[in-house]
């Protein structure tokens, strides 16, 4: 079945009753992600501030039309998440000349995807893409891949232009995961070996964003693109479980985060306080005054280490600052 690129949320609340948990899930805090935003309070009331959780119920039944991709928002609302987060999304032909970039590094030559055109548009190469010596196509579909401040993931997934809001077929799209699906698809031998390969492509791809619709938007998009691959291979798409389990890939791998400290958003501690001799204090967050990303007093994020499994089947939990250069 074919999706319109705003895929409404009381559709996936219809088919998929359980999906919406797991997509609004947040693992470092073990609640829902938050708006991060204060774009939608004014409108629909204080559940919607900047501090909420995105619960289910506040954005299906009547409030089904709440969470929108940037093409469809208003052009005031756009303007002031321009001013207020210099929210900025790449046309796909930069995505794709971008993208181009990191593997012609990888493979050792040009055009390996696709070939660009000057007119901004891009022809897919027809060839099943040959791999240089020394790497093979497990490789690929393993190497790790992130998109910082995501968006709704345009660097990762191509279901559309996000600036245009056009629809970009399986076979043109031109996103770090898409690549990987097609090699999948090129070399997999099996269905099973299909499956467990696309499961790697999806637990070796990453995003961070900021504001809590856009992220939603996000693991909307990777998930549904994990239907457009799987209905192509299969002529039917997938069950509610293997839903469940691509959807909890990409909670962990696409989460919530101020990309600049490390911490979910707004959380580090800067306000004035009152001591006990009456004096005012100012209790000010160390890696906010210093910019050492690793002495903030904010909740530091984390995401799941899909090499290491815990006992129950769960990625090892780690914070991404440990990840960084100058750890602690």
């Amino acid at each position: 079945m074919e999706y319109e690129v705003d895929v409404k949320e009381n559709i996936i609340l219809k088919k998929w009753p359980e999906l919406l948990d797991v997509l609004l899930f947040d693992h470092t805090t073990n609640k829902n992600i938050f708006w991060a935003t204060d774009l939608y309070e004014k409108q629909y009331g204080n559940r919607y501030s900047f501090r909420s959780q995105i619960k289910p119920e506040l954005i299906t039944g009547e409030n089904g039309n709440i969470i929108k991709p940037r093409i469809a928002k208003t052009k005031k609302a756009q303007q002031d998440r321009v001013k207020d987060k210099a929210e900025v999304f790449t046309p796909a032909w930069i995505c794709n000349k971008q993208n181009n970039l990191i593997d012609n590094d990888w493979f050792g030559y040009e055009g390996v995807f696709n070939k660009e055109k000057d007119d901004n548009t891009w022809t897919a190469t027809k060839k099943p893409v040959m791999f240089p010596e020394g790497k093979n196509w497990v490789d690929y579909v393993r190497e790790l891949r992130l998109e910082v401040a995501c968006g709704e993931a345009p660097y990762l997934v191509s279901r559309y232009d996000i600036t245009t809001g056009k629809k970009i077929k399986l076979q043109n799209r031109i996103g770090l995961l898409d690549r990987k699906m097609r090699i999948v698809n090129e070399n997999a031998a099996s269905d099973n070996e299909w499956l467990a390969m696309a499961k790697w492509a999806f637990k070796s791809t990453y995003g961070y964003e900021w504001q809590g619709d856009n992220l939603l938007l996000a693991r909307e998009n990777l998930l549904f693109t994990f239907i457009d691959y799987f209905e192509d291979r299969f002529g039917k798409e997938p069950d509610m479980e293997m839903l469940k389990e691509i959807a909890e890939i990409i909670s962990w791998n696409i989460w919530q985060m101020d990309g600049i400290r490390g911490v979910l958003p707004c959380t580090c501690c800067n306000s004035k306080y009152i001591d006990l001799f009456g004096e005012k204090t100012m209790d000010c967050c160390l890696g906010c005054k210093t910019g050492d990303i690793h002495s903030h007093n904010g909740k530091y994020c984390y995401i799941g280490d899909w090499n290491r499994m815990t006992s129950k089947g769960q990625p090892t939990r780690i914070k991404y600052i440990s990840l960084l250069k100058g750890k602690k």
